[in-house]
């Protein structure tokens, strides 16, 4: 069964679309105003719909057929210029439309406008009752075939016995539009002239991919492929065993997800629909939401790294004197490396002149009283020198 599908695009967009995939198309509806299809990310029976057909009268393809109802004579009436009996155009060129339709078709001899129950009964249509001969489908098979166009469609995994109901979105792989099989009628009611125009959804098994799902699937033909030119050929209006072998489960590739259980609710339209539950652009999706608040204290941390780097490589000399075993290991090797170098005392010149100009005051840094006892040590100005670029716990070490 498929019961809500996806179609968010303008005619305009549409037909862009299926062009570029040799399906052309002659006559296109209005992106706007009353008689526009709708745009819906949660597209639902009773919508009117885009449906791609051949360019036929009312009545379908083929001859016109004499009805015994009153019907028929709205049937009679639609004839335009330039079509023949046998409902094709004078040309032998096949025309192909976009047109709005309403999902749910009503068959051409309703007289009255029935209630949505009763829609609901022909939203779809099983592959295997159009094999039978006779029925409601006869005419409808056989003059009227067309294609509903969709971006994908939902499906409920029913788990629990049924008690939940988690839905799916099924895509084409390859981000082309769906086509599904479908019939179409017009009916005029009883003193009402209006042309209603209504489709229906042909149904066959699941393929491989989605029997885990449902055991049911829409029919989905091959854009532009030779399955769909002769489902729509308007040439072929009796029913045969080669229209009945296209009805048959997608062989393609197809992409399933689950999504949001918001689009169960009739009315309810969001693009996060058609988007995974779990993935990072579906903004409903509460785990997306905590994930953004987790990376800022990473991103305050990779901040204050290098700000802590940069003053290392800086290196103010004037700290070394001053500073434990710990922090100033860094420094203290770069030094080494560097004996008598000029260009540490190129970046703080005042400091040096300062170490130079006066021995007894070489660890210049606040006055400690340690400093100060080892300028009373009177010791001799050859190991003066040194002090200004060792360790004071190595002049300890050296006077003991």
């Amino acid at each position: 069964m498929c019961g809500r599908y996806s179609l968010a695009l303008r005619p305009a967009q549409v037909r862009q679309m299926l062009e570029e995939n040799d399906m052309p198309v002659d006559d296109v509806p209005d992106d706007e105003g009353d008689e526009a299809p709708r745009q819906s990310y949660n597209f639902a029976p009773g919508y009117h719909g885009i449906v791609y057909r051949a360019d036929v009268p009312d009545w379908g393809a083929g001859p016109r057929k004499q009805h015994a109802n009153t019907s028929d004579k709205a049937v009679t009436e639609d004839q335009t210029e330039g079509e023949v009996e046998d409902g094709t155009s004078r040309s032998q060129h096949t025309s192909y439309k976009l047109q709005s339709m309403k999902w749910g078709l009503i068959p051409f001899w309703t007289k009255r406008n029935p209630d949505y129950g009763s829609m609901m009964k022909t939203i779809n249509c099983r592959d295997d009752s159009l094999a039978q001969s006779g029925g409601m489908w006869s005419t409808m098979k056989a003059r009227k075939r067309c294609i509903i166009v969709a971006q994908g469609f939902y499906e409920w995994l029913k788990k629990d016995g049924g008690r939940e109901k988690i839905p799916h979105f099924v895509k084409r792989k390859d981000g082309k539009l769906m086509c599904f099989a479908g019939l179409w009628d017009m009916v005029r009611y009883d003193n009402d002239e209006q042309k209603h125009y209504t489709y229906t959804i042909i149904t066959t098994d699941s393929n491989k991919q989605l029997n885990f799902l449902h055991d049911r699937m829409p029919v989905i033909l091959d854009n532009g492929s030779d399955d769909l030119r002769t489902w729509l050929d308007p040439k072929r209006h009796e029913w045969s065993k080669e229209l009945q072998a296209l009805l048959k489960p997608f062989d393609g590739e197809l992409e399933v997800y689950p999504v949001s259980k918001d689009v169960g609710k009739v009315g309810n339209n969001s693009p996060n629909f058609i988007i995974p539950i779990d993935s990072k652009e579906n903004k409903s999706n509460i785990a997306n939401f905590f994930a953004k608040g987790s990376p800022a204290p990473k991103q305050t941390m990779k901040k204050e790294q290098p700000e802590i780097a940069v003053k290392k490589e800086e290196g103010f000399v004037a700290e070394d004197a001053k500073g434990t075993s710990n922090t100033t290991v860094g420094v203290k090797r770069e030094a080494e490396d560097e004996p008598t170098g000029e260009e540490p005392l190129k970046k703080l010149p005042t400091t040096v002149k300062s170490e130079m100009s006066n021995k007894s005051l070489s660890p210049q840094k606040g006055g400690r009283p340690k400093i100060s006892a080892t300028s009373n040590g009177t010791k001799s100005p050859s190991k003066a020198k040194q002090p200004g670029t060792q360790k004071i716990t190595k002049f300890f070490g050296n006077s003991s």
